[in-house]
């Protein structure tokens, strides 16, 4: 089945996401999960670290920036939305908005410029029945989890099945099959030793039977493990040579970053090299520093 492009948009112009265009990074720094500096400077209305982060990962090559704002015990609402609008004052690109919160995302999305794409539904019946009605009336695209009310599946035709539900509700709320990206779910492999196989095949198959573009949380697969960026750089190569198109994740890692972009210059996705030779320019004029 032929895979249409998912099309987002921002201040400085659209984005596509899809099989003839560079791989697509989803900024994955503005979330205060697992980030106690974050966190406090949030909870304290504080957004120098957002600024910051939203700056440096597209200088990076992030082309969309998922934001976040899950600080236990505070108004998600208000903070997600202050967060909208601080980003969008620095940065033009396109915004993920990740939440589950129907209250925070409707505080959220009007602030947005251009076309955003949402993360998250599941393909359990109250998230959909929760969050796609939303999605259709923002005229946003949606991230979909492959994954129930049985959780997430190691057998990839059960994720299949999961994101069928989706694509078929998106539907019925007119939501078209090009605004809907399925998550066909990375899992720690070293927990799970068949991870990152199941997720190849969960890939070709979304593609071929639902012609849905495909994403992860990229740095998922390497969780509990020593060397995680070397494992999160041979994991997206061997994705999108599998034909995944965007993830989230984090460009201000170097080897991942140009783990993406020689990929994208080996499969004819970067004409003449020039997001390659771009990268190097910009890193011999003012060299990047790794942050985790």
């Amino acid at each position: 089945m032929t895979v249409a492009d998912t099309v987002l948009s921002g201040p400085d112009g659209e984005v596509r996401i899809g099989d003839t265009h560079p791989f697509a990074i989803i900024g994955e720094r503005i979330n205060p999960t697992g980030r106690k500096v974050l966190s406090e400077q949030m909870r304290a209305g504080d957004m120098t670290m957002v600024m910051a982060d939203a700056i440096a990962q597209v200088a990076a090559g992030a082309r969309i920036l998922d934001i976040n704002a899950g600080v236990p015990g505070f108004d998600e609402a208000e903070m997600l939305s202050t967060a909208v609008k601080t980003v969008q004052s620095v940065v033009g690109v396109p915004l993920c908005i990740d939440s589950s919160t129907p209250a925070a995302l409707e505080a959220a999305i009007p602030l947005a410029q251009g076309k955003v794409l949402i993360n998250s539904v599941t393909a359990e019946r109250e998230s959909m029945e929760r969050l796609l009605p939303l999605v259709a009336r923002f005229g946003a695209a949606v991230i979909g989890m492959s994954n129930d009310e049985e959780g997430p599946q190691m057998d990839p035709q059960k994720r299949l099945a999961a994101a069928k539900k989706i694509v078929e509700a998106a539907a019925d709320h007119g939501i078209p099959r090009e605004d809907v990206i399925i998550d066909v779910i990375a899992m720690p492999i070293g927990a799970m030793p068949e991870a990152g196989r199941a997720m190849y095949e969960t890939i070709r198959l979304v593609r071929e039977e639902l012609g849905c573009n495909v994403s992860c949380g990229a740095s998922n697969i390497s969780f509990g493990m020593p060397g995680r960026q070397e494992i999160d750089t041979a994991f997206l190569s061997m994705a999108i040579l599998a034909g995944m198109s965007t993830a989230i994740t984090n460009p201000m890692h170097r080897s991942v970053r140009k783990a993406i972009l020689a990929t994208d210059l080996l499969l004819a996705k970067d004409e003449y090299g020039s997001g390659w030779i771009a990268d190097h320019r910009r890193e011999t004029q003012s060299p990047a520093s790794e942050q985790g």
